[in-house]
């Protein structure tokens, strides 16, 4: 009977329930929006490398050597003698090494030289390996692979031909145009940086920088055809990723990177590199989830102020529930009922717009910013978090039923007198 009671009362009062439910609705949208963005960001970032063990670079900061070595953002302090490479190569406890080498670019997106263990090993996400949507590796000095993001957004198909530019900036003015490459490959998209990335052979690094001092192209050019009859073994490169036989040698292996002699190394290992990244978001992190929050609670004080300014309207109404024999605890029942009842139907529509959203959106964030973003929007707390929403409106909620319930009892002792 009190639901049914509450029901009537409420559909009385469709129009400013209505408004208040659509403000209750997109505000709990956007808070649980913000919540799996923010998991989301978060678990996009740790499946970007998986199965490697240590990324060795110049001796730097830890998140720095993380981020230009695994997300192409800034640039080394200094680079790695193939010596060095080498011999790291051949120690007892490393299973494979991938050598990284960057400094290059192609209309904004950065160049990474490489070379075959960088496709059998590198893995993202649930040690997902790297795989071919067209194409195949490079096998001549002067063939590339593209991510998937470069192939897409610069429309390039296999055969085509590009160009690449010296330095890592949007604009620049220095190009290899003598050695044009030709695209042999299109990497599937995987939702990394490694969709934005153009891969060329270390060969062809070294084949596209003969010639070149300090960044500038001497008078004496060397042609396509000659670069590739000399010798291109590298002289240095950026970084390296290492996978290990065991990873009970982890610590060992890094000690012994760290106090290598013959040049300054650093080794870090990308779990703790990526903690501390996300320790220094976490104010960034925190301020979104502080808005949205604010955001739900200013949507709950306007409903409990839309119930209040209800109260002199609903003085006759009140005052016929007396007369049938409505207790004063009745009607506060009642009121808090009516809060519950659009609290709950808010998050249900809330829940269901985003998911809505999600899933319309969900392919045009994959294909167009290489953002995999699940379509279920739910995780472990989201229950808990709905419970503390309910608690916190009844909380809200308990002032004009309190409201209601003084004038019920002030209406019952002026009826007694």
């Amino acid at each position: 009977m009190l639901i049914k009671l509450a029901g009537l009362s409420l559909w009385n009062r469709r129009i400013t329930l209505l408004l208040t439910l659509v403000s209750l609705t997109i505000s709990i949208a956007l808070v649980l929006g913000i919540d799996h963005l923010r998991n989301q960001a978060k678990e996009s970032f740790s499946k970007t490398l998986s199965g490697t063990d240590l990324i060795v670079g110049a001796r730097s900061g830890t998140v720095n050597l993380l981020l230009y070595s695994v997300f192409r953002i800034g640039n080394a302090t200094n680079n790695i003698t193939w010596q060095s490479y080498q011999e790291l190569e051949k120690h007892s406890a490393v299973d494979w090494v991938i050598p990284i080498s960057l400094g290059d670019s192609h209309h904004g997106y950065r160049v990474l030289g490489t070379n075959e263990a960088y496709f059998a090993h590198y893995q993202f996400g649930q040690k997902q390996h790297l795989a071919f949507a067209e194409g195949k590796i490079f096998e001549g000095v002067y063939d590339v692979v593209l991510g998937a993001e470069v192939a897409q957004k610069l429309g390039y198909t296999l055969g085509d031909k590009i160009i690449v530019a010296h330095g890592s900036g949007d604009i620049t003015l220095s190009k290899h145009d003598d050695k044009p490459f030709t695209v042999s490959g299109i990497l599937q998209p995987t939702g990394t940086p490694v969709d934005r990335t153009v891969h060329l052979s270390l060969a062809a690094i070294e084949a596209i920088h003969l010639g070149w001092q300090s960044g500038v192209q001497s008078n004496q050019k060397i042609s396509a055809e000659e670069a590739i009859k000399q010798d291109l073994t590298p002289t240095a490169i950026t970084a390296i990723f290492v996978g290990l036989k065991s990873r009970s040698t982890t610590f060992a292996v890094q000690q012994q990177i760290n106090e290598y002699a013959d040049e300054p190394l650093q080794a870090i290992l990308p779990g703790v590199a990526l903690t501390e990244l996300w320790q220094m978001l976490a104010m960034v992190e925190n301020l979104l989830a502080v808005i949205s929050v604010l955001v739900l609670v200013a949507a709950l004080l306007g409903m409990t102020t839309s119930l209040l300014a209800a109260m002199n309207e609903r003085q006759h109404e009140i005052a016929i529930l007396r007369s049938l024999g409505a207790s004063a605890r009745y009607l506060f029942m009642l009121i808090e009922l009516e809060v519950l009842l659009v609290v709950s139907s808010a998050l249900i529509f809330g829940a269901a717009v985003l998911s809505l959203v999600l899933v319309a959106a969900h392919g045009y964030l994959a294909q167009k910013f290489g953002l995999f973003v699940s379509i279920n929007p739910f995780h472990s707390y989201t229950f808990l978090g709905a419970g503390l929403v309910i608690l916190l409106a009844l909380l809200l909620g308990a002032l004009p039923a309190f409201v209601a319930y003084k004038r019920a009892l002030n209406k019952g002792l002026t009826q007694a007198t």
